[in-house]
């Protein structure tokens, strides 16, 4: 009995997954990249200073907030961390970064009717008679906002005629426009992606 109730005890003291993540721990962080691509062969890179909006898939202009300013602070930190330099777009980069802002709304229905689905006719003294509970349908709306760091090889956009994306980034969840999600976020973006680095 007494080891019964110092499981329950730990058990009572463990942290909710779910229900008490703090800061950035509500924050996920996706990376993908060309597996043909050496990373050591680019040398320079090009940041834009402005950032896009694109909201479902459709392109709304450019911006400079504080955390966007932010974000275009901590790439460039982070990409100079691992041996690249910064020049301006004027001096052919080996690589192009884009930081955009990314919103996504998604809709859908709910049918409320399966929650008069416990109805008892015989409580009120009806019983045998058949029944029937109403549906009540309500529609929800959710915008989820992310961050997204796209580099591109410009070294060999000349000779293939085409810019390919080498990398993206891609940060979201709570607090993803936050100062401190801008410097924290984009350091685990590259900790995760140890492949990009220069010689």
């Amino acid at each position: 009995m007494l080891v019964a109730a110092g499981i329950l005890a730990m058990a009572s003291c463990k942290k909710d997954p779910i229900k008490n993540l703090q800061g950035d721990e509500g924050q996920i962080y996706v990376t993908n990249h060309s597996d043909s691509v050496n990373f050591s062969s680019f040398k320079t890179f090009s940041i834009a200073d402005s950032v896009p909006v694109i909201q479902n898939n459709r392109y709304l202009g450019k911006e400079l907030s504080t955390s966007d300013a932010a974000y275009i602070q901590a790439v460039k930190d982070q990409l100079t961390a691992r041996g690249y330099t910064l020049v301006s777009k004027s001096q052919n980069p080996d690589l192009g970064v884009t930081v955009s802002q990314v919103y996504n709304t998604s809709t859908g229905v709910i049918d409320y009717g399966a929650y008069y689905g416990g109805y008892d006719p015989y409580y009120w003294g009806y019983g045998g008679y058949g029944y029937y509970y109403p549906s009540y349908y309500g529609t929800y709306s959710i915008t989820e906002g992310a961050m997204s760091i796209d580099v591109f090889d410009l070294k060999d956009a000349n000779e293939s005629k085409s810019i390919q994306a080498v990398w993206s980034g891609l940060l979201r969840g709570s607090g993803v426009f936050s100062l401190s999600a801008a410097s924290t976020g984009v350091k685990a973006l590259f900790d995760q992606s140890t492949y990009f680095k220069a010689n």
